[in-house]
């Protein structure tokens, strides 16, 4: 579009009082060639008319506001989806951080200078900004979006998600490898109380919710089905269903490790995924579906392994799973052992995957023994004992209960008497002794093991492999961000919930579900709207290839998070832009410069950069850019700024989407044009990561350490990048952070490259 621009500074918030706004409005009119105006108050009620009369009579189009964060007051500056809208941050990260002296120290002579030049760059970058950035156009799919949501497994997170979507008004397939619906929780003799006093067991709502299923309309069910592939991208997923158990000419490996795929990478190994071109075709005769909840749910993990516990080996010696089953079609034993944690040499561990649920599920079969018999004992033996919120009433229900015996203890042995009963030998117990139980019955708590651990429940046709158990997934659950974002998966249009994304209760598990099949329909939305879901959800731009300077490298196909790209023969990238996060991880990769977005690419960026003054030989005035993640790193700047914490003047921070977005190039133009070092900062990453886009933080750290090699080879200390990782809570820290490297810039002194 054909641009008209106005700049606005505000003077509220102190700014005003802190800056020289006529010698900035000099610096708009002057250096950027925009038109500026001051007022007192943009954000409102008549600042805001002045910016709205200014578009309707003078046809403004492109407005740069000079005022607070661009992470506040977003409705207060929102014009319209046909107007750019640009924000300078000149109070939290100009104002505010100026800091205050500390108590005896004289203000620097300069401070005054130092904050105006500081200023007079971010409203450079931001008028830079605003020329180079274009409108959104939204992706819109060429074929008729489908909003059918698929549900995959029909237990209780199925059926849940399947009812929830069918009640908003979307057609349902349900998809079932069993003959019959209600998996594992159909078997449950009773659930745990849902509402007050907390005390109660509960009829199994299983049988209600299986019939309200079957006579719903707007659900197809396929039972003795499996999901023999899905190919597509949300909107346009297609999906091959196969008889249960049986081969499909669409089966494909399922797992393959990340070793392995280094392997795959270096030509050392076959690559398992070999033949994944025939794989990628369109089956004929696959039914097209808009998204899919993942709800194959779980199996109890494997305890044999403790010998001691005798499973296996000693008669009656079962796991929860086993003796749930037994307490559903008949009477308990009389006498039951309930070991929480195998105990032994392991001593202060739990089983596998057990969690609060393993906890609880031990106190209701409990119960069961006293149901069944008069004189019924049962013997809860932990480690952990977890009852999280209401199920604490639970918990001290049982601990009053006359046949319920409970103690924290070791549990050292299990053996098989002569008389057929069972001796638990258990050591270090709250009673201060060792004691030895002789039951009927021993009951494991062993853990629940999401299907993805072991199993490809889904069968993607991706180029990046067709499991989520390739994923480096947290112990093989489904989840690509449990904080941030529940329910996702790191394959756009896949939301998973109930065992296959945490162990849960019932409860959590019907709430579960239902925000499982509210982000499916937030998908199908979202794509109908051509706009991406979270994390930068209702973003309307996309990646854009200029492909006639590809070089087939596939960094952008084997970088993405997201499985949004796949690939020809030849390398070429082939987009599938309702996919797509919009981190920009593929721009970051791309050696070429080639991928971009209308109002993000290596162009904007890297002219914002440039825009940045970079004074010569004054030791006082360096320059330090800060490339800064908007997630977490750029939110905890701002409040480093409003707790009045102080910012080095030499630094100059630029929100980037993600660190996976950075491109190279941005630093080593920066240096190249004098800039004195260079500063990444972004979330966390490793098992405990805390990128929003999952690998964006690790993938920078590794460009930037080779890009520090680079430096060493042009007589530039390696010293001048750094990448640093921090949290949205990590305000207090960010100002040690960034002056720290200040200081260590400072005492290299200034760039050899300054004046060239």
């Amino acid at each position: 579009m054909a641009k008209t621009y106005c700049a606005y500074l505000c003077s509220g918030c102190g700014i005003g009082d802190a800056l020289d706004l006529e010698a900035l409005s000099e610096v708009v009119t002057g250096e950027m060639s925009m038109e500026c105006k001051t007022f007192d108050c943009l954000c409102g009620v008549e600042g805001k008319a002045l910016i709205e009369k200014d578009i309707n009579d003078s046809g403004i189009n492109t407005v740069v506001i000079g005022a607070c964060s661009p992470r506040v007051m977003q409705k207060e500056f929102d014009f319209g989806a046909d107007k750019i809208t640009i924000r300078a941050n000149l109070r939290e990260q100009v104002v505010w951080s100026e800091g205050k002296p500390a108590e005896g120290e004289e203000p620097h002579a300069e401070a005054a200078a130092f904050l105006q030049e500081t200023a007079s760059d971010y409203m450079r970058m931001a008028c830079t900004r605003a020329q180079k950035t274009e409108l959104a156009v939204p992706y819109q799919l060429e074929s008729e979006i489908n909003k059918t949501v698929m549900v995959m497994g029909g237990g209780l997170a199925g059926l849940t998600a399947a009812q929830e979507a069918a009640a908003a008004g979307y057609k349902v397939i349900l998809v079932e490898k069993e003959a019959a619906l209600g998996g594992k929780a159909a078997g449950w003799r009773q659930s745990f109380p849902s509402k007050a006093p907390w005390t109660d067991l509960e009829e199994n709502p299983i049988p209600a919710m299986t019939a309200a299923v079957l006579a719903n309309k707007k659900i197809m069910v396929k039972t003795e089905t499996e999901v023999a592939r899905v190919a597509g991208s949300p909107g346009n997923f297609f999906v091959s269903f196969k008889k249960a158990g049986e081969k499909s000419e669409w089966d494909a490996p399922a797992k393959v490790t990340v070793d392995e795929k280094d392997l795959i990478d270096k030509g050392e190994k076959e690559d398992p995924n070999k033949g994944l071109k025939v794989y990628t075709e369109l089956d004929p005769s696959a039914t097209k579906v808009g998204s899919v909840v993942l709800a194959t749910g779980w199996k109890p993990a494997d305890v044999s392994q403790y010998e001691h516990l005798g499973y296996g080996k000693i008669k009656n010696v079962v796991t929860n799973a086993e003796f749930e089953k037994l307490a559903k079609v008949g009477k308990v034993p009389a006498s039951v052992a309930f070991i929480q944690s195998p105990g032994g040499a392991e001593n202060d561990k739990d089983f596998p995957y057990c969690n609060s649920v393993t906890s609880m599920v031990a106190l209701k079969q409990a119960q069961y023994v006293c149901q069944d018999n008069a004189d019924g004992k049962a013997y809860i033996l932990y480690q952990h004992m977890r009852t999280p919120g209401h199920m604490e009433l639970f918990y001290k229900s049982a601990q009053q209960n006359d046949g319920i015996f409970l103690t924290k203890g070791n549990v050292m042995k299990v053996d098989a008497g002569e008389d057929g009963k069972l001796t638990v030998a258990v050591d270090d117990t709250l009673l201060g002794d060792s004691i030895t139980l002789n039951v009927e019955m021993v009951v494991l708590a062993a853990g629940m093991e999401p299907t993805t651990l072991h199993e490809n429940t889904i069968n993607l046709a991706y180029r990046q492999g067709p499991a989520f158990s390739d994923l480096g997934l947290f112990d093989g659950y489904a989840d690509s961000h449990f904080i941030c974002f529940p329910y996702e998966t790191r394959r756009t249009g896949v939301y998973a919930c109930g065992g296959v994304r945490k162990a849960e209760t019932m409860d959590e598990t019907i709430d579960d579900a239902t925000g499982a099949a509210l982000k499916a329909i937030q998908c199908i939305e979202s794509t109908d709207r051509g706009v991406a879901v979270h994390p930068r959800s209702g973003d309307a731009t996309y990646p854009e290839f200029f492909m006639q300077r590809c070089t087939q490298c596939k960094r952008c196909t084997e970088e993405c998070p997201f499985g949004a790209l796949d690939d020809d023969e030849k390398g070429t990238p082939l987009p599938n832009p309702t996919r797509c996060r919009r981190c920009g991880t593929c721009m970051g990769a791309c050696p070429e410069r080639i991928i971009g977005f209308k109002d993000y690419n290596i162009d904007l960026i890297g002219s914002m950069i440039k825009s940045i003054e970079v004074p010569e030989d004054d030791e006082e005035r360096l320059r330090i850019l800060v490339l800064v993640c908007e997630n977490d790193a750029y939110p905890a700047i701002d409040m480093a700024g409003m707790k009045h914490h102080k910012l080095s003047h030499m630094a100059r921070f630029i929100p980037v989407r993600c660190l996976g977005s950075v491109n190279m190039a941005w630093i080593r133009d920066a240096l190249s044009a004098g800039m004195d070092g260079a500063m990444l900062l972004g979330c966390s990453y490793g098992d405990d990561y805390q990128c929003h886009f999952v690998k964006g933080s690790e993938i920078a750290n590794k460009r930037m350490e080779n890009i520090g090699d680079t430096l060493s080879t042009l007589g530039l200390e390696p010293e001048r990048v750094t990448a640093q990782q921090v949290a949205i809570t990590d305000y207090d820290k960010i100002p040690q952070i960034v002056n720290d490297f200040v200081e260590t810039i400072v005492e290299m002194g200034p760039n050899p490259f300054k004046g060239f």
